[in-house]
């Protein structure tokens, strides 16, 4: 019974967990460049006195899909995909640079690039990319950014936006960005490319992942007859120790 009770809860807050993932990607089939969260059950033993023979199940991410989402022709001049494994340079809010697939991007007030959340784009060289005031932007696939004002005859480069090639599968932190797993930068990839005019989509299957919470929550209403049997067990063994 004793045993019941610790896998029984335990796995109800797994599926929990793994309700909590499925929402957070449903939430997110809109949203350009998101990669699906993928969550996976693991048997843990319980540590201590007496509770060798106790084990608890956890819920844990192991990585996100790397699928890459449907491109969509936007025909904006701004709006950027990343092609094969390349990954955008910004500059997160806490300081720090983060790379994203995210690719639609603005001039701010101040004049720099920067992402439709206001992160800053950042450039192959590590700093921001300044556009002049009522310029016209264009991106090349290698990633230059050109800038044509009314003054000028021609474009003119302003600079290249930061792409990066990761070797292994990145991590996502809390603010939904990706950094590589040691937290260190990544070097600029000169070979990566972009396509303009275009926009990746989500990969989420929403689909998929109806299924996954309807399995989720299934789960969770079975761990909780079990702890009603664990309890009416219990009861009954009670009421039989104290007639005897």
């Amino acid at each position: 019974m004793d045993r019941m009770i610790y896998t029984s809860m335990s796995g109800a807050k797994a599926a929990m967990d793994r309700q909590d993932a499925l929402a957070n990607n449903l939430a997110n089939v809109s949203t350009n460049g998101f990669r699906a969260e993928l969550e996976a059950f693991r048997s843990v033993p319980v540590r201590g006195d007496g509770a060798s023979t106790r084990a608890f199940s956890l819920e844990t991410s192991i990585g996100y899909d790397p699928t890459p989402g449907t491109m969509t022709e936007t025909g904006r001049n701004l709006d950027i995909a990343m092609n094969g494994n390349a990954w955008l340079g910004v500059q997160a809010l806490d300081g720090t640079e983060a790379y994203t697939r995210a690719g639609s991007l603005q001039v701010s007030p101040d004049g720099l690039l920067v992402t439709t959340t206001g992160l800053q784009v950042q450039s192959d060289g590590g700093g921001p990319i300044t556009i002049p005031q009522g310029a016209t932007v264009t991106i090349g696939s290698d990633g230059t950014v050109t800038a044509k004002t009314a003054d000028s005859p021609r474009p003119l480069p302003v600079g290249r936006v930061k792409l990066v090639t990761p070797d292994a599968a990145l991590q996502r932190g809390t603010d939904g960005l990706f950094r590589a797993a040691d937290g260190n930068d990544l070097p600029d990839d000169p070979a990566a490319t972009l396509t303009d005019g275009t926009l990746e989509g989500s990969n989420v299957s929403p689909v998929e992942t109806m299924v996954g919470m309807i399995a989720a929550a299934r789960q969770f209403e079975q761990q909780m007859k079990l702890l009603q049997i664990a309890q009416t067990q219990g009861q009954e063994a009670a009421k039989l120790l104290s007639t005897s």
